[in-house]
């Protein structure tokens, strides 16, 4: 929402309740589940973005399409631009560069889903609506606290510990949420010149294990051990706990390069689109930190 609403849109929000208020936006309380709920607060609009998402245990059954057929109902033959966040689930660990055009083939029943959820915005897409996907790597940035970072490389700072997901020679894909926001921003504002259907590919920062953890370790304002994070200890925990065990099937992102690539994206953005790594994990660690002392 920040994003466009400093690029000069008119933005709204729609979810059960503002726990977040961002100045300079109008919110709408409803239930996302409810095509006429949808379809009222999507109606001035002209470009939608979907950042619905379930939690990973409930992606099954039906229940990820189910949500999304939701949007796509309320949106048929508005001739809206929907934007979708995609992920790299999509391939297999033995896809080492990735560009769109590459054929998708998931490892995982997660993998599997996200295709399925891709191809529905493909069909969607001859309906007068037109879908634009923007895959990126894992995510990090201010406002996430929940994500790798502090639930698991962080999670131990406090007692001078700090994780690394993978060898520290591989490569990863990085996903600086404010980049990414600005990247969907651009598309919007290009989206004329697109197809009904398009997947664009964020390349983000794809950096070893070793360069995010050193950037990390600068900025956490302490000396600290630096270890491989335990992940027999998630899969054990996945026993009972099915979100645990959903992450350990996807660890294969973590023991293998996969690489993000679009030359065409990468033309639109311009060379030094990118907050540099530095800052973008400044930012992070810092935001994390100031949030458990609030806590």
């Amino acid at each position: 929402m920040i994003a466009f609403r400093d690029a000069g849109w008119d933005v709204t929000g729609l979810g059960r309740a503002n726990r977040k208020p961002v100045a300079g936006t109008r919110f709408v309380a409803g239930n996302a589940d409810d095509v006429d709920v949808v379809r009222a607060a999507t109606a001035h609009a002209d470009v939608v973005v979907n950042g619905l998402h379930l939690r990973y245990d409930l992606w099954g059954d039906g229940r990820a399409e189910g949500q999304l057929q939701t949007v796509l109902d309320a949106l048929v033959g508005s001739g809206k631009t929907v934007l979708y966040p995609g992920t790299i689930y999509n391939y297999r660990a033995s896809d080492r560069i990735i560009p769109p055009t590459l054929r998708q083939s998931a490892e995982t029943e997660r993998g599997a889903i996200r295709i399925r959820l891709e191809t529905m915005l493909a069909d969607a897409a001859r309906d007068d609506i037109q879908a634009i996907i923007l895959r990126a790597g894992d995510f990090f940035g201010s406002g996430t606290t929940m994500g790798w970072f502090g639930e698991a490389i962080l999670m131990n700072h406090a007692k001078g510990r700090l994780y690394h997901l993978g060898e520290l020679g591989l490569h990863h894909a990085w996903a600086y949420l404010p980049d990414l926001a600005r990247a969907m921003v651009r598309l919007a504002e290009a989206r004329r010149t697109f197809a009904n259907f398009e997947t664009f590919h964020f390349a983000g920062h794809f950096v070893t294990h070793g360069e995010i953890m050193t950037a990390i370790a600068r900025h956490v304002g302490q000396k600290g051990r630096i270890g491989p994070f335990p992940w027999w200890m998630l899969r054990l925990m996945g026993v009972v706990n099915p979100v645990l065990r959903d992450l350990c099937d996807m660890r294969y992102l973590w023991t293998h390069e996969m690489a993000l690539v679009d030359p065409r994206l990468d033309a639109l953005l311009g060379d030094g689109f990118a907050t540099d790594l530095e800052t973008a994990v400044a930012i992070t660690v810092s935001d994390i930190i100031e949030a458990r002392r609030a806590a």
